[in-house]
């Protein structure tokens, strides 16, 4: 299942997956499951996902410890079971890797369109979450969840807030500390 069939978008022709390719009776049943649900909550979620996706692969590799934090979001998220996060943030990742820059804006629009002000700073604190969650948030993540929170709307001031919790993971904020530290022993 692709994350622009979850969107409600069409498949070019071209590139629509052959759905039946490797798929597990219990991969089948949670896909079931998933379709069942109602489907602007499955978008919502499945947009959500993607947004992680695509800030966690910003540096060109997802570590496991963002796809774990990813699962852990999705399912808090989504109210979805572990399998389910699990194949939500799987799909996301894949798509997000084979797609990336020609679906990143479309992702955000559509999420912004189907979502409350609320939800919209708690994906920008999800960003920031996932960004850390191996334990450095480097500059090219910084710079992508600031570029998202301008697609969603989002102030300055409600990055700058979101930012705040997590300065002790930024990348900048370890190498200015390291490079006092070592002029501070130089003396």
């Amino acid at each position: 299942m692709s994350i622009r069939k979850w969107l409600g978008l069409a498949e070019p022709a071209s590139t629509a997956p052959d759905e039946d390719v490797g798929d597990t009776r219990t991969v089948r049943r949670i896909v079931s499951r998933l379709e069942r649900m109602d489907p602007e909550q499955a978008r919502h979620i499945a947009a959500f996902a993607y947004i992680l996706g695509r800030v966690a692969n910003a540096d060109l590799e997802i570590s496991v410890e963002e796809t774990r934090e990813m699962e852990r979001l999705v399912q808090l998220h989504g109210n979805l079971s572990e399998d389910q996060a699990i194949l939500v943030v799987q799909i996301a990742k894949s798509q997000n890797k084979l797609l990336g820059s020609t679906e990143d804006f479309l992702v955000t629009r559509e999420f912004k369109r189907l979502s409350t002000e609320e939800q919209r700073r708690h994906l920008l604190d999800c960003l920031f979450a996932v960004s850390a969650a191996d334990d450095t948030i480097s500059s090219v993540e910084e710079v992508l969840v600031r570029q998202v929170a301008n697609e969603l709307g989002l102030s300055h001031e409600e990055y700058v807030t979101a930012r705040a919790a997590y300065s002790e993971k930024r990348a900048v904020i370890k190498l200015l500390r390291e490079s006092s530290t070592s002029e501070e022993v130089r003396e």
